[in-house]
């Protein structure tokens, strides 16, 4: 599959977006984001942005007050997470302007469809900044 979930967490270690892509309960998932984002917030900047947890490998990183983490199979390329992320990041800036988290909180639903024109049932589907906001870009001149 590759990509198992996708995390953005503030610094107090709030998730402010959670997109799963295997099925796993409420509790499940509660009990899975506590574990990793207290494990990836715990760590300093010197360290790397991969971290092994259960069956997953993670891949994060840090934007500003936003952490970015990235669950995936332990086959999958760290550095070609780390680019995704990026790629997420610099894609979000472009549509809100130096993305931040009341970005995310107040416009979650635009957040959400970005990554699902990126990403289909955890594989990414979509590299191109421009096809991934134009549908947005759309919707936003229609309303």
């Amino acid at each position: 599959m590759g990509i198992r979930f996708i995390l953005m967490v503030n610094k107090q270690g709030q998730t402010r977006l959670a997109q799963y892509y295997e099925y796993l309960t409420i509790d499940e998932r509660r009990a899975l984001e506590g574990e990793i984002v207290r494990k990836c917030l715990a760590r300093t900047e010197q360290q790397c942005s991969f971290v092994e947890h259960r069956n997953y490998k993670i891949v994060y990183r840090r934007y500003a007050s936003l952490f970015f983490l990235v669950g995936v199979d332990n086959e999958e390329n760290e550095l070609a997470i780390l680019e995704f992320i990026h790629l997420l990041v610099e894609t979000m800036d472009r549509h809100f302007g130096n993305v931040c988290e009341l970005d995310i909180m107040f416009h979650l639903e635009k957040a959400h469809f970005m990554l699902e024109e990126m990403v289909m049932n955890g594989c990414i589907v979509e590299t191109s900044k421009a096809n991934i906001l134009s549908p947005i870009q759309l919707i936003d001149k229609a309303s």
